[in-house]
């Protein structure tokens, strides 16, 4: 298998795509694309990005190719089985699937204005009210979670897996804007920092050479 991503400092899809690769266990091929340098256009265009129109992650795997990252998850999931990614109790299951799907599409205004840059920590300043709905509304899944099937793991239902995996990147973004989140939270974002996959991400992303201006300073709202 080969997967190719954009920059571990700034790309949030590339992240969850990444540790969804390294859930699986399997071997694969790892290719760093800097996003918006002077190629980035031209490369884009390639045979290897043509499925996805340009966009990372991309995952091929053969002749088999997968693109977004809640696909990538699913395609693991059934090469190497389900358990490794979604919890086996079927109510814990449709919860987290149903989380992983939210996470996928809502958000837009964390995601807008706090866009992730893992090499940065930022004066803590208030976020927009948009955002406080959505960091309380994420507050609330994961407190749902983990009080429903959280059960003795570090993570949302136990075990590390598909939720923790959609949420990762929001867990790096609390920790470089200081965005405020509830008290019980705490444990659980440091489990997921801790993870030793997110930190040899994190320890790779460090070492980049690429720096993008764009996401150097706190946007303005």
């Amino acid at each position: 298998m080969k997967l190719i991503i954009g920059n571990k400092a700034y790309s949030s899809w590339s992240l969850r795509g990444w540790l969804a690769a390294r859930q699986s266990g399997l071997p694969f091929e790892e290719v760093v694309v800097p996003m918006y340098d002077a190629d980035w256009d031209s490369r884009r265009q390639g045979d290897e990005f043509a499925p996805s129109s340009g966009k990372v992650p991309i995952l091929w795997d053969g002749d088999a190719v997968v693109w977004d990252s809640l696909a990538i998850v699913e395609y693991l999931a059934d090469k190497v089985g389900r358990q490794l990614f979604w919890p086996e109790d079927e109510a814990a299951r449709a919860m987290a699937r149903s989380m992983a799907a939210e996470m996928h599409s809502s958000f837009p205004n964390l995601r807008r204005e706090h866009p992730m840059n893992v090499r940065q920590v930022f004066a803590a300043r208030r976020p927009s009210d948009d955002v406080l709905v959505e960091l309380a509304r994420i507050m609330e899944l994961w407190a749902q979670a983990r009080a429903r099937f959280g059960g003795t793991g570090d993570f949302l239902f136990g075990g590390f897996g598909a939720a923790d995996i959609m949420f990762a990147p929001v867990a790096t973004r609390i920790v470089t804007y200081q965005l405020p989140i509830a008290r019980f939270a705490a444990p659980y974002l440091d489990a997921v920092l801790r993870h030793p996959f997110m930190q040899d991400w994190l320890a790779a992303a460090q070492d980049e050479e690429w720096v993008l201006e764009r996401y150097e300073q706190p946007t303005e709202v």
